[in-house]
């Protein structure tokens, strides 16, 4: 029987489990605003090209097409321009939002409360 190179002593698994992690405290906030703003989003689309179309005013094509780029720019851009997508993301869905409050505009609240926890961590990261 070969011995590993790894080493499996207690002292070395603590190290392991000490060593800080490489993602900031935003990441996992802004992961999931993607996630939230890329759901409600494909809602949105479903809705204006479905069998019971909801009106294509500028809040339903807001949040149709702006919201999932605008929180993956947040997630993934480099340092000054993610703190930008989140603020803009903010300012999109508060905005699309109060335009589709009746129709679709609800399904982006969880996105919005993400991107904007996200964004204020973010903006301590970076201060």
């Amino acid at each position: 029987m070969s011995t590993g190179s790894a080493d499996t002593s207690p002292e070395a698994s603590q190290a392991a489990l000490a060593a800080p992690s490489a993602a900031p405290p935003s990441w996992p906030w802004r992961r999931a605003a993607l996630f939230l703003a890329g759901a409600a989003q494909l809602i949105t689309i479903s809705a204006l090209v479905g069998a019971d179309p909801i009106a294509a005013t500028w809040s339903s094509r807001l949040l149709a097409i702006a919201p999932a780029l605008l929180a993956a720019a947040a997630a993934f851009a480099p340092a000054p321009i993610n703190l930008l997508a989140a603020v803009a993301g903010v300012v999109v869905l508060v905005a699309g939002i109060a335009g589709q409050a009746t129709h679709t505009g609800l399904f982006f609240v969880p996105a919005l409360v993400t991107l904007a926890v996200g964004g204020v961590k973010l903006w301590r990261e970076q201060s």
